[in-house]
């Protein structure tokens, strides 16, 4: 069996389905001994041209090991499913296990707004106690 990168593009209207879409080419692939090696779901992203007048979509990876056959059946899906915009399939000499650049890109974004969230409370939290020192003491009526 040979080992193989497949992207696909979903339409944005149809985003909710893509669950659903992924668990279909799973069960395609794995039912016919294939097996899947990677698969993320990297979400709605820009376009770099529209297509169909349409801006954004949802992109989904998937590294499998399967026969031609399958391939061959698993394309056939993609073509006469409405809902893939595009897809785009590489042979790869080995399986390929590790997250993607695009997974790493968004780990370490994560990563960013989290720290930087928690720097703007500290921040927030030393600016408030700054402004509590710096109030003059309330001076009682006479």
């Amino acid at each position: 069996m040979r080992h193989y990168e497949i992207v696909f593009i979903v339409h944005p209207d149809q985003s909710e389905q893509v669950p659903a879409m992924i668990d279909r080419y799973k069960v395609l692939v794995t039912g016919r001994a294939g097996q899947i090696h990677r698969l993320e779901d990297w979400g709605r992203r820009q376009l770099a041209y529209p297509i169909q007048k349409i801006h954004k979509a949802h992109y989904v990876l998937m590294n499998i090991e399967c026969d031609a056959e399958t391939l061959t059946e698993l394309e056939h899906a993609f073509k006469f499913n409405d809902a893939v915009l595009r897809h785009l399939t590489v042979k790869m000499r080995q399986a390929v296990t590790t997250p993607s650049p695009m997974m790493k890109d968004e780990k370490a974004k994560s990563l960013t707004h989290a720290t930087e969230g928690t720097k703007a409370e500290v921040t927030h939290a030393a600016e408030g106690a700054k402004a509590e020192e710096a109030k003059p003491a309330e001076q009682p009526a006479a």
